[in-house]
């Protein structure tokens, strides 16, 4: 079980490097301190009575599902906002009209995304995925790590209980056997 003095310590130890993944993720500096203390009053609320080997995975799964809980507020609130901001009222005073003829997409969101690029993008990460799984498990567990939770390769080395080189060795294999398979699909990210 962790003390207080270790989960203060621990919160200390990983607070700059949190900011720095919140910041890159959302662009902006006071949303990602919101993100980094929020995420840190829940490890502390529910997991604070937990060893403290086991708070670096907590700690990193509780932003990662922060960070995401961010972006889906912004987006409701977004939605809403670019559909305000969109209603225009007629020049001669008549209120009287459609909302769908008023409507305009903004450029650059999805909703003014055609259908063939929507398509397009979830078929591509489909592709990815069923080649993401069709890795090693090991090759498979080290590039989720480190590509997707954005754990360094010590973190990945302890959470996976093997030696800093194996994991990059098993990230090395893991990239170039992706890159090979979705070429030979006729993909390139």
């Amino acid at each position: 079980m962790a003390t207080d003095k270790e989960l203060s310590e621990f919160l200390e130890s990983v607070e700059r490097r949190a900011f720095k993944q919140a910041a890159y993720a959302v662009r902006n500096d006071e949303s990602a301190l919101d993100i980094v203390q929020d995420a840190m009053i829940k490890l502390s609320e529910k997991y604070g009575d937990k060893p403290i080997d086991e708070l670096p995975m907590l700690f990193q799964r509780i932003l990662q599902n922060t960070i995401l809980d961010f972006f889906r507020r912004e987006k409701v609130r977004n939605t809403w906002v670019s559909l305000f901001s969109n209603l225009v009222t007629r020049k001669d005073g008549n209120d009287d009209f459609d909302i769908l003829e008023t409507f305009e997409s903004e450029e650059g969101s999805e909703s003014s995304e055609s259908s063939a690029d929507k398509v397009e993008r979830d078929q591509i990460l489909m592709i990815l995925d069923t080649e993401i799984q069709k890795l090693p498990s090991r090759q498979r567990e080290a590039f989720l790590m480190r590509y997707w939770e954005d754990m360094d390769v010590a973190e990945t080395a302890n959470a996976m209980g093997c030696s800093e080189g194996s994991v990059k060795t098993h990230c090395s294999r893991a990239t170039h056997a992706l890159a090979k398979s979705l070429k030979a699909l006729g993909l390139q990210l």
